[in-house]
């Protein structure tokens, strides 16, 4: 197995979000691993997605888990299918409802920087 260096994105403070494509199984995963998770084969391809995609669902937060936390509070945990195919994690917009389109934009977290999707303007 190889070694290939990773895609930088938003985890290493760039303003992307990466994931990987299978060259065997052409399976998407969103969190990097040195294998596929559906099939085993190794070293799935780093791609960079654009940032759109549709709310599939959303969690108002009222009640920080952190201290760190409690200046963003009520905020907006959601699940977003994206436009290549994978499902992610993210914050979002405090108004956003299942079915909307969105688009990726990034802010900072509890001092991190995290993807945050908001409203697609049309």
């Amino acid at each position: 197995m190889s070694e290939s260096k990773p895609v930088a994105d938003w985890t290493t403070g760039v303003e992307a979000i990466s994931y990987q494509a299978c060259a065997s199984c052409h399976s998407l995963q969103y969190f990097r691993r040195a294998f596929c998770a559906a099939c085993g084969a190794p070293d799935p391809v780093d791609k960079i997605a654009g940032g759109q995609g549709t709310v599939y669902a959303t969690s108002l937060v009222l009640r920080a888990a952190t201290p760190e936390a409690r200046e963003h509070v009520p905020y907006n945990i959601v699940l977003i299918d994206t436009a290549e195919g994978f499902r992610m994690m993210a914050h979002g917009a405090n108004d956003l409802v299942i079915g909307d389109k969105v688009t990726a934009q990034f802010k900072r977290f509890t001092g991190r920087l995290v993807p945050y999707f908001e409203r697609t303007i049309i």
